[in-house]
């Protein structure tokens, strides 16, 4: 690992189930928390944050937001009280420019797409974290161009954690028992998985679409594209691993990937 650049992150996370369970997903993540250099904030990346325009949570308490239904009270009842940071939102700002970044002081907070994963990477909740939303209206090469203007803060001691799955598709659940995955979420999967290296100018991975088996594995992109910000601060040369890999409920892959 470079030791003078934070790892970034891209995490397959699932059901809201992961906060209340123990398995092999939230193993890796407890694993990745307890080995991992220590950030001085995280900037988050969510699946769930998906807006007309780019916005950043400002506000220096974020709120724990339970953006999911039909789930156990005690779901509800959990509370991720991590600080925000003001000062980091005015940094991804400056960042992105000309971009124009909202900030955003009362309306989001830490949504489950981030709150459910740092849950159990780094259960005190004791390190500042700041949502970036996701801008539906911009294309993929868009959302990894962004990826790169963020890099920078690798090198302030920030760790950037995306979250979503590369294979999403709810209608195709299956929800009883241990399902065989479908074809071509392997195949999407694998593809993924395969390509995580590319360093070409015209990488595969953004053009994702392209792919045969995307309209069935990503049937809508905003789980997908918080992997394109982390695919985008990679810097040359560093090392792309792949902590954990799997699909659940033959439709949902909990691939995650690790640069640096």
């Amino acid at each position: 690992m470079n030791n003078s650049l934070m790892p970034a992150l891209f995490l397959g996370h699932g059901s809201p189930m992961n906060v209340l369970e123990e398995n092999v997903y939230t193993q890796t993540w407890r694993q990745l928390g307890a080995t991992l250099p220590k950030p001085k904030a995280i900037l988050a990346i969510s699946a769930h944050w998906y807006t007309r325009g780019t916005a950043v949570t400002a506000m220096s308490q974020p709120k724990t937001i339970h953006d999911f239904g039909g789930f156990p009270q005690a779901l509800f009842d959990t509370q991720y009280p991590a600080p925000g940071s003001p000062a980091l939102a005015e940094r991804v700002q400056q960042l992105l420019a000309p971009v124009a970044v909202m900030s955003d002081s009362t309306e989001w907070g830490l949504d489950h797409g981030t709150w459910g994963v740092l849950i159990k990477m780094y259960p005190d909740a004791d390190i500042p974290v700041v949502q970036l939303s996701i801008d539906g209206t911009q294309s993929a090469e868009y959302h990894y161009q962004l990826g790169k203007k963020l890099a920078e803060l690798r090198r302030e001691g920030v760790m950037i954690v995306g979250s979503g799955n590369v294979v999403h598709n709810l209608r195709m659940v299956k929800w009883q028992g241990e399902p065989q995955p479908y074809d071509w979420a392997l195949r999407f999967d694998a593809f993924v998985r395969d390509n995580l290296n590319d360093d070409s100018d015209d990488h595969p991975l953004v053009n994702f679409m392209q792919h045969p088996d995307a309209a069935l594995s990503c049937p809508t992109p905003e789980h997908y594209l918080p992997l394109l910000y982390i695919l985008g601060a990679k810097q040359p040369g560093e090392s792309i691993t792949i902590p954990v890999d799997g699909i659940e409920m033959a439709s949902l892959s909990m691939l995650s990937v690790q640069i640096g």
